[in-house]
């Protein structure tokens, strides 16, 4: 049986998702102040049904990581994703501020709650450095499943991104520009401090302890992987924690999508998770053209393995 939940919505500001006296998630929409970290949306914190944090925020090592965000680390020579940018194999990373774009709250379409569920659609505009519009987007979040027997919620994440520039628009990553293994972008999550050295799983036997199961599944196409589990022990607490994350059955379809996704993850030095969009091969958007993808992150309580997982997915449907 699901939970009720609580939204309550700062305008201008927030959104905050609480349920069983717990504020699970906060999806931010004001602007941070640097610009040099990609002024843009974010959900931070996120937090287990026990109230057990998952995400960091601004952590020392990459101060533009925040909780879960809709990235474009290399987009036609800009950059969405925050910070220092890479040029290459000989000029490694560089703080270009020139280079670095944001996305602009322009309203919600859609703001719909109900007694266990929330779902929003978002209004953005991606914007180069200069000021030149260059995507709009319609953004759905969608918060449900909350199940206080299993200890779950579940988040829903969607973009639909319109080329408005006038010329094509190339999406890249860093491995694009050279840099091997270092395919982030598309909707990345950054977890907390204690999340360092966590285990990663996936299906068939994938993943495993560590950094060394993070390593097994860097990479892998969505196709061979659909879904990846990230489980962790925090400190202060006696507590492990376990987010899920999953493709859409869409994602998964060569037909139905621009460009086909593979895993970006880490477990050492910084957890964090990315199903990326173009991590080995650029794509293109061409003028007036559009694309979507749409993602699923369940929140746990208690250290998962991968039956655990799998159940969750096979009686949990889209």
């Amino acid at each position: 049986m699901t939970q009720r939940i609580t939204v309550t919505h700062t305008h201008g500001t927030r959104v905050s998702v609480a349920s069983g006296g717990v504020e699970l998630m906060a999806y931010v929409y004001r602007p941070d102040p640097d610009a040099f970290e990609v002024r843009k949306p974010y959900a931070h914190p996120l937090r287990t049904l026990a109230g057990n944090q998952v995400s960091g925020y601004r952590p020392n090592d990459h101060r533009w990581h925040k909780g879960l965000q809709m990235t474009a680390s290399h987009l036609s020579g800009q950059n969405f994703w925050g910070g220092n940018s890479y040029l290459g194999p000989e000029q490694g990373y560089q703080r270009i501020e020139e280079r670095v774009g944001s996305m602009r709250h322009d309203g919600f379409e859609e703001f719909t709650v109900d007694e266990d569920r929330l779902r929003f659609t978002e209004k953005l505009t991606w914007i180069e450095h200069g000021g030149q519009e260059w995507a709009r987007e319609l953004r759905t979040v969608e918060v449900h499943s909350v199940e206080p027997e299993a200890g779950t919620w579940a988040l829903d994440w969607s973009i639909h991104l319109t080329n408005i520039r006038g010329e094509a628009l190339h999406f890249g990553s860093p491995t694009t520009a050279g840099r091997e293994m270092a395919g982030y972008t598309g909707l990345q999550w950054r977890g907390p401090r204690d999340f360092t050295g966590g285990d990663v799983i996936g299906p068939d036997g994938r993943g495993g302890d560590g950094e060394a199961g993070a390593s097994d599944l860097m990479g892998t196409p969505a196709t061979d992987a659909a879904w990846i589990a990230f489980t962790a022990e925090h400190d202060d607490v006696d507590a492990h924690s376990t987010l899920l994350f999953a493709h859409a059955p869409e994602n998964l379809d060569s037909a139905a999508t621009i460009h086909p996704s593979h895993w970006f993850v880490r477990s050492e030095p910084i957890p964090t998770v990315a199903p990326s969009w173009a991590f080995f091969e650029e794509f293109e958007l061409p003028p007036g053209e559009s694309f979507g993808y749409r993602y699923r992150v369940v929140v746990a309580d208690g250290a998962w393995d991968r039956a655990r997982a799998e159940s969750y997915l096979a009686n949990h449907g889209w």
